[in-house]
Order: C-alpha cells, then sequence, then structure tokens
C-alpha cells in the first residue's frame, strides 16, 4: 500500500508544474474576466441609458438585470477550464508515453521496481482523478469570492444577485464540473473514470502489439462506446426506458466496462509489456 501510495505521489509531483500553471491560469482568467466584463456590462448598460433616456428601473424593465451568468458564459471564464480538461485529456497519454519515448526510457526502470505491476497502472490513474478533483475543488473555492467581487462591482439598482450554488446550476460548464446532485456526479465522473480506463487499455494494447495494437486499441474503444450508448441507442429505436431504468443501465454498464478495462489493462501491462 505504502508503494502505490509513494508511485500516486511521484506521478502527481511530475505533473506539478504544468498543474500549478493551470491553477493559476484559472485564477488570473477568470478573475479578470469578472472585471473586464463587468465594466464592459455596465459601460453598455450606461450606454443604452443614455441613447434612451431610461432610468435604471426602466432599464431594468426592459432590458433586464446584470446577473453572474454573463461573467460564467465568457471566453476569460469558460476559456482556462476548456484549456485544464484538454490538457488532463492530452496527460492520460503523456503520462504513459512519457515513460517510454522520455530521455532516459524511465519505463524500464518503472517496470523493474519490486511492486505489483497493477500498482503503477493504479497510481497512474489515481493521480489523474484527484487532479481532476482538485481542479474542481479549486473552482469551487474561488467561485464565490468571483461572485462577490462581482456583486461589488454592479449598482444594487442593476445587480440580478445570485447564489453559487444558482449559477453553477444554470451555467452550462460549471453545471457539468460541478454536479448538483450526487446522482449527477455519479455520472458524470464516473463515466470519466471509464473513459480514462478504456484510454488506459487502448494504450496498452498500443504497447504490447505496437501496429496491430493501435488498430485492437480503437477496436476496443468503439466497442465500449457503443456497448455503454446501448441503452441510449435501443430508446432511439423505440424501446423505452424509465429514467430510473436508464440511469441504472447505464451506471451498471460503465462499472462492467471500467472493470474490465482495468483488468485487461493491467493483464496486459503484467504480460505482454516486456522491458
Amino acid at each position: 500500500m505504502m508503494r502505490y501510495i509513494k508511485l500516486v505521489n511521484f506521478e502527481i509531483n511530475r505533473f506539478s508544474k504544468i498543474y500549478l500553471s493551470l491553477l493559476l491560469i484559472t485564477l488570473v482568467s477568470q478573475f479578470a474576466g469578472v472585471i473586464i466584463v463587468t465594466k464592459s456590462l455596465l459601460n453598455d448598460a450606461r450606454d443604452i441609458m443614455k441613447e434612451e433616456r431610461l432610468s435604471e428601473a426602466a432599464y431594468i424593465t426592459n432590458y433586464g438585470g446584470i446577473d453572474f451568468n454573463h461573467i460564467a458564459n465568457s471566453l476569460l471564464f469558460v476559456g482556462p477550464i476548456a484549456l485544464s480538461a484538454v490538457a488532463l485529456i492530452f496527460y492520460i497519454f503523456l503520462i504513459w508515453y512519457r515513460d517510454w519515448f522520455g530521455k532516459n526510457t524511465f519505463i524500464y526502470r518503472l517496470l523493474m521496481l519490486p511492486t505489483s505491476r497493477l500498482s503503477i497502472y493504479l497510481s497512474k490513474a489515481t493521480a489523474i482523478f484527484l487532479m481532476v478533483l482538485g481542479l474542481i475543488a479549486f473552482q469551487l473555492i474561488i467561485l464565490p469570492m468571483e461572485n462577490a467581487l462581482f456583486n461589488s462591482n454592479v449598482p444594487q439598482a442593476l445587480l440580478n444577485e445570485m447564489s453559487t450554488f444558482s449559477i453553477a446550476k444554470i451555467s452550462p460548464i460549471l453545471s457539468l464540473i460541478i454536479p448538483s446532485t450526487f446522482t449527477q456526479f455519479l455520472l458524470s465522473y464516473g463515466i470519466g473514470l471509464m473513459i480514462m480506463s478504456v484510454l488506459f487499455t487502448a494504450i496498452m494494447f498500443e504497447r504490447s502489439f505496437r501496429i496491430k495494437g493501435i488498430i485492437m486499441g480503437l477496436l476496443y474503444c468503439g466497442i465500449a462506446a457503443v456497448l455503454f450508448l446501448a441503452p441510449v441507442l435501443m430508446e432511439i429505436g423505440n424501446f423505452y426506458f424509465y429514467p430510473n431504468e436508464l440511469f441504472g443501465l447505464m451506471l451498471a454498464i460503465g462499472i462492467i466496462l471500467t472493470g474490465l478495462s482495468v483488468w485487461l489493462g493491467a493483464w496486459l501491462l503484467k504480460n505482454r509489456v516486456t522491458v
């Protein structure tokens, strides 16, 4: 167990500089977005009131108030979230291929460690999942601060004040990464874990069989996608499921695919990937 924890810590430390950079970019970009977009919204509102000779009350009646949803949908706010997501998806591949194609071919030393290769597999998966949760936790921490800064910069007469929960629920991006219910959390992050395990297994196919492995990995990804989406495809074909039944089926298939992918990937790493 201690070796597994050390491996997780090692993998996180290897990505720490890039990870901290992502957190810093998110912090600076989103707070800059709050200031810049708020100023732009207020300038637009004042221009309209001046041109149409409207009072603040008349402006609210005609155009509605200013709320944080304008900020949450801006590029400066959404951009770093998308960048972080892309970086972590890319790292799913980099976390393995860096060991093979790095300067010192580190995979040889890693696979010769006196520990189970399953621990190596799981440590990489755990490191990525912890970094995802870390980014979500960081967003949850700074979101109330951003909302408070926004509220302090908008005149009370023009402000449609929103709670942090309301912001996370209304914004399409935030509602995806910050589920409002435990069921949505299981679905969103369960799917994420499944996709990561499937991609890990596809990488193991490629590392085990090279050119043939690329084809096998792509086929495995395609089969996994079809199996997971089978209940949805059946509904399109007029086979009706109740919402709870559809959720239960997809959850069960997701758990099976995740377990199968972990087992198959670990088996390939142990029996087919050689040093």
